[in-house]
């Protein structure tokens, strides 16, 4: 059996690191240091662990079979050996290490989200913490928050996967926009005459929302399919296709006549903001810290859900 020794630790960070970047080039800034001394770090580890991890050269970098289990193991440990610290740190009465949080994209011009005021007041708390923040999409993050790669995200995760611990935070507004170059640019009609129009146009969904866009237009098929709002915005931007924005986000085009909002009257919906956090395991003090003051910040104030 092998045993892990602290230079081991070293390595296995080096290694996760160079994934992470996609490469030992890429790696160099993240691990400050030179090519040459990567790839010794990345020899030494393959002859302690006797396995080929990665293949590197012209062909790019690859990870064998036995590298991605070796990935997915390392991230286990790592995560574990942080859970520790911080454990350790409670006897001391001091919250201090790493809390990684996700969120899904273009939540910053959003006036609800408690996020801003949540991290100015734990910050304000003087723990001694470094926030790690993950911007990706609802899959990416329920994956990373099942995985321990993060602590907790905060998005749309309308299919609750088992595993996870999903709690309401808030709500977002959204509407149906359309760019200035669409033929429904201007116009200002609601009802049964406009869904026709509605329907025979192109429509871009959210892919994670997919069934609940195209639900409220009755329409039962996507001209195209997006996995973040800005390339959501991009479209529509295009004069090609209509969907829906969250409009606080979608103000900035309104302002500036680049976009239209279609009938505001009955197409704005309401779209549930959840925080999700592993099931299972009970949480570390630091991520139980910020979901005490995300609930104070938060409009409806959730109280955390018990592990």
């Amino acid at each position: 059996m092998i045993q892990l020794h602290d230079v081991d630790l070293k390595l296995l960070r080096v290694f996760a690191t160079i994934v992470r970047c996609g490469g030992f080039s890429a790696a160099q800034a993240a691990l400050n240091a030179g090519q040459s001394t990567i790839s010794e770090q990345m020899t030494h580890l393959e002859t302690r662990l006797g396995v080929k991890l990665c293949q590197r050269g012209r062909s790019g970098f690859r990870l064998t079979e036995q590298g991605v289990a070796i990935h997915e193991a390392t991230q286990r440990l790592l995560s574990a050996v942080e859970n520790f610290c911080m454990d350790a740190d409670v006897l001391k009465q001091h919250i201090s290490g790493k809390l990684n949080l996700g969120i899904i994209d273009t939540t910053i011009t959003d006036p609800d989200s408690p996020i801003p005021r949540t991290t100015q007041r734990f910050v304000s708390r003087g723990h001694d913490v470094h926030l790690n923040v993950y911007v990706g999409t609802p899959a990416e993050l329920e994956e990373r928050v099942l995985d321990g790669r993060l602590h907790l995200a905060i998005g749309h995760f309308p299919i609750h996967v088992p595993g996870l611990l999903h709690s309401p935070l808030y709500q977002e507004a959204l509407g149906l926009y359309c760019g200035r170059r669409h033929p429904l640019f201007g116009n200002q009609a609601e009802g049964e005459e406009l869904l026709e129009e509605i329907a025979a146009s192109r429509i871009v969904v959210r892919g994670y929302m997919q069934q609940y866009d195209l639900e409220h237009l009755g329409v039962s098929k996507a001209a195209a399919t997006v996995d973040n709002i800005e390339a959501l915005a991009i479209l529509i931007i295009s004069g090609a296709y209509l969907g829906f924005l969250p409009a606080h986000f979608a103000a900035q085009w309104i302002k500036t006549g680049e976009m239209h909002q279609l009938a505001p009257g009955s197409l704005q919906l309401m779209s549930p903001f959840d925080v999700i956090t592993r099931r299972g395991t009970a949480p570390p003090p630091i991520l139980q810290a910020f979901l005490e003051d995300l609930a104070a910040c938060s409009r409806k104030a959730p109280a955390p859900e018990q592990h």
